[in-house]
């Protein structure tokens, strides 16, 4: 089945469900679910380092990131440029200290306004990354820290491929590619890879040993995997300084 299929489902009253297009991970589409987990996992890494913090989360998308990110931090603006995730987000989403808005990740935000900032998996989305990075310095009070994330070209494409065949993407970085394009606009940048753990890691060795083989030859394929997806939670993920070249995702830390 297509993803532009899949929806949403059991909704708040009030609250329109978004379609799964590819552009962005949604919750509460079963199918969908190693992939919002995957995100949220680097989302809730950053909540747990911006408590009390004045936070902007750029390109929110649905705002389950900006809500993770409301738990702790002071305020959160979560801003996006698509006027169904505006709505969806603003009605799902409610909290005292939790606001969004409609704009475009190069002009949104005030600048020196935040403590920090946060461009989850969205700069291999726009056309001069460069630029939007230099704005995001510009959003930072002083002492801030940007969280930029993006696929790993080497783990999302492909061997020798310049890039996956996903059509959103317009460009997409090896380790030493996205480093270099954050120093464009900051001092200091620690590189951090999402990989693989517990029971992910442990499906990962399972089918080192072979396991696709014998799930397919026992029919138990769909029953697995409908039952082992939807089971993935965001501690099956984890973030490393080493190792980046077989990472999932890089997270920058961007301080000036």
């Amino acid at each position: 089945m297509a993803a532009s299929a899949y929806v949403q489902r059991d909704q708040p009253p009030g609250v329109p469900p978004l379609k799964l297009t590819g552009e962005r991970t949604l919750p509460d589409v079963p199918a969908e679910n190693y992939w919002f987990r995957r995100h949220l996992a680097v989302y809730e890494w950053i909540g747990a380092r911006t408590i009390g913090a004045r936070t902007l989360d750029l390109a929110c998308g649905e705002g389950y990131g900006s809500e993770v990110l409301a738990r702790g931090a002071c305020s959160v603006l979560g801003i996006d440029g698509n006027p169904e995730a505006f709505e969806h987000a603003r009605h799902r989403y409610v909290r005292q200290n939790l606001r969004f808005e409609r704009g475009l990740v190069e002009s949104a935000g005030e600048p020196g306004a935040y403590d920090a900032v946060a461009l989850l998996q969205t700069i291999e989305h726009v056309q001069d990354p460069e630029a939007v990075l230099a704005h995001l310095r510009a959003l930072l009070a002083p002492g801030g820290v940007a969280y930029v994330s993006t696929p790993n070209l080497q783990t999302i494409a492909p061997p020798g491929a310049v890039k996956s065949d996903n059509p959103w993407h317009l460009r997409e970085y090896r380790a030493h590619e996205f480093h270099a394009l954050c120093r464009t606009a900051f001092h200091r940048v620690q590189l951090l890879g999402l990989v693989h753990a517990r029971k992910l890691a442990l499906h990962d060795l399972a089918l080192a040993c072979g396991w696709d083989h014998v799930h397919r030859r026992l029919h138990l394929t769909k029953v697995f995997y409908d039952t082992f997806t939807p089971a993935i939670a965001a501690g099956d993920f984890a973030l490393r300084a080493g190792g980046l070249d077989g990472a999932l995702d890089f997270l920058a830390v961007c301080r000036a």
